[in-house]
């Protein structure tokens, strides 16, 4: 089952990168809308990504036109098919039932010794559904026409072999305030490079030994235009060509080059590449080249806080054992978000209220914490659990009578009903709802106090058991079963209200709350190892006491555990004996709370 929408077509977004697609449709510049998501299969999507495919996916959707799910596969080293298996879950979990019908289909017979130019891209634009297998776009599909592209930039004079190291390289490129300088290879012959980079591919050099290299200018006040690097050597197997191949192309140049072959009109990055959009129309005006061009614009990345969102800090917290996986509940990974019980509705809901910009900011958690509370309040159906148990004797009820009360599913939609919930002798309720010295204005249990058990009846204080070393184990209490709804005494007013679990019925599970990761709003421009702000409270784990109902929980079926927060079953455990549910987010902000407090 897909997630209800929470984006109404009828209201599409407005921001600056729409109004270019739309003027460029009114003007004919464009008959058809083609853009595309391609990330680098070096790690897992995160929340940032999930920014760009709302972006990507609905400006197609709300334009009738088409986006590819692209794999920017150039670096052999950095990838793997894990990545990619991951990434394609992700984008399938993200955009089912919103836009799946505009899922661009790669074509037939494209693959890793297909020549790209041979094959009729038109197909791309056949909407598919994601009951199909969803086969993505690869850069690598494209290195046979990568390569013929690079071996045209040597026969037109603008790239050059150069046998400069890395660390030369980096030399010969000068600074920002300082003017890079000629390689003394860059005025070999077109011949010469031909034959070099002809040997390149043949892997007659090491790893390093040499590079092509754009011929552009070495004074040019933008650094990336001062002859970069477009291929480079890698005797290494790749995940998609194998060992096919040992030379790459880089990232800038590969990228423009796939856009253009897959007849992209709007290519959207982040902001960190404006600097490289010099380079991007280079190398596209600079081939012959019989189709339109592809445009790159660029938008604000999502910078979110208390969590990191750079492959790199997120691999470091993988492999060190900080998290449990890609997928710890905690990280900001789609795959951790998902598991946590974050519907894909509400994440689409938050990209679609932040907007895109042109300014770097950082978003506040609560934000996103909103959107999520919002879409839960709305979808989640209620329960009861008890997550630090206290037994609870109701002495005037017999051993195995069991009442059933009533209990509403949602609020919020009365389409969902009702269930019965049993009542009997002895139940559970939270430590935290009974104080033997309760301080003013306490509205819960207290000797010889009464407090309404929500949906049953209301109770009162009669004996308080405690062990020998004064703890309380054990309370004693009167129901008055006629104080439930529609009984005798229905009208009876207390102040108090708390929830609870039939302990002869309940449920058995261990219940996993999460919280923010880090202490710090912006871990990784703090002083020192962004790790030392690891929230050492970001996971406790309980042994709670859940309402039978939650036995049957399957799947991505969230829930309210009321008066504590929204949870969902860990869909990693699958021990039916005591099952997990990790709690997606409180009712509250509680973090709000403890900001406002004197230090």
């Amino acid at each position: 089952m897909s997630d209800p929408v929470s984006i109404p077509a009828p209201s599409a977004p407005s921001d600056f990168i729409r109004d270019i697609v739309r003027d460029d449709l009114a003007s004919g510049r464009h008959q058809r809308v083609v853009t595309r998501f391609p990330p680098e299969p070096n790690g897992y999507l995160h929340i940032g990504h999930a920014k760009s495919i709302c972006l990507n996916f609905g400006i197609a959707l709300e334009n009738q036109g088409v986006c590819h799910l692209r794999m920017d596969d150039t670096n052999p080293t950095k990838e793997d098919v894990e990545y990619v298996d991951s990434i394609i879950a992700d984008v399938r979990w993200l955009i089912e039932g919103w836009a799946d019908g505009i899922l661009g289909l790669k074509p037939k017979g494209m693959g890793p010794e297909a020549a790209p130019d041979e094959v009729d891209f038109r197909l791309s634009a056949t909407a598919t559904h994601l009951g199909q297998p969803m086969e993505p776009f690869y850069a690598s599909d494209y290195f046979d026409a990568l390569y013929g592209f690079a071996r045209q930039l040597i026969r037109l004079g603008r790239a050059y072999v150069c046998d400069l190291t890395p660390e030369e390289t980096e030399q010969y490129r000068g600074s920002p305030d300082r003017p890079g300088r000629n390689s003394p290879y860059r005025n070999r012959t077109v011949e010469e490079n031909l034959a070099l980079f002809e040997k390149m591919k043949e892997g007659r050099f090491p790893d390093s030994a040499c590079t092509l290299r754009a011929r552009i200018d070495m004074e040019s006040p933008n650094i990336w235009m001062r002859d970069p690097v477009i291929y480079r050597i890698r005797h290494a197997d790749h995940h998609h060509t194998g060992n096919r191949w040992c030379i790459y192309p880089m990232y800038d140049f590969a990228h423009c080059l796939s856009d253009y072959i897959e007849g992209i009109t709007h290519s959207i990055c982040t902001l960190e590449f404006e600097v490289h959009r010099p380079l991007y129309d280079w190398i596209l005006e600079s081939l012959q080249l019989p189709r339109s061009l592809p445009h790159q614009f660029e938008f604000a990345r999502l910078n979110l806080g208390y969590t990191v969102m750079s492959k790199r800090k997120l691999l470091q917290l993988v492999q060190g054992g900080l998290v449990s996986g890609w997928d710890d509940p905690r990280l900001p990974t789609i795959s951790g978000l998902r598991r946590r019980g974050v519907p894909a509705s509400a994440l689409r809901a938050f990209a679609h209220e932040i907007g895109v910009t042109k300014y770097n900011g950082l978003t506040d958690l609560s934000v996103f914490e909103f959107a999520v509370r919002r879409e839960l309040n709305r979808v989640a159906v209620r329960r009861m659990g008890v997550l630090r148990p206290l037994r609870l004797v109701l002495t005037n009820i017999a051993e195995g009578e069991v009442h059933w009360f009533d209990a509403v599913n949602n609020p919020e939609d009365p389409s969902a009903g009702t269930r019965k919930i049993p009542f009997s002798r002895h139940i559970f309720i939270e430590q935290e709802d009974f104080q033997e010295n309760p301080p003013p204005k306490y509205f819960r249990l207290r000797p010889g106090g009464d407090v309404r058990l929500k949906y049953a009846c209301i109770i009162r204080c009669d004996e308080v058991i405690k062990n020998d070393v004064g703890e309380v184990v054990e309370i004693r209490c009167t129901a008055d079963l006629e104080s439930h709804s529609g009984g005798a005494n229905a009208a009876r007013k207390v102040k108090g209200t708390i929830h609870w679990v039939s302990a002869g019925h309940s449920i058995a599970a261990t219940v996993r709350l999460y919280d923010r990761l880090f202490t710090v709003a912006e871990p990784d421009k703090e002083e020192g190892d962004f790790r030392q702000y690891l929230n050492p409270e970001s996971l406790q784990e309980l042994e709670a006491q859940l309402e039978p109902s939650l036995a049957e929980a399957v799947g991505e079926t969230r829930f309210q555990l009321e008066r504590i927060g929204y949870f969902v079953r860990d869909s990693r455990e699958t021990d039916s004996n005591r099952p997990v549910f990790n709690r997606t987010i409180t009712l509250k902000d509680g973090w709000a709370k403890e900001s406002a407090r004197p230090g």
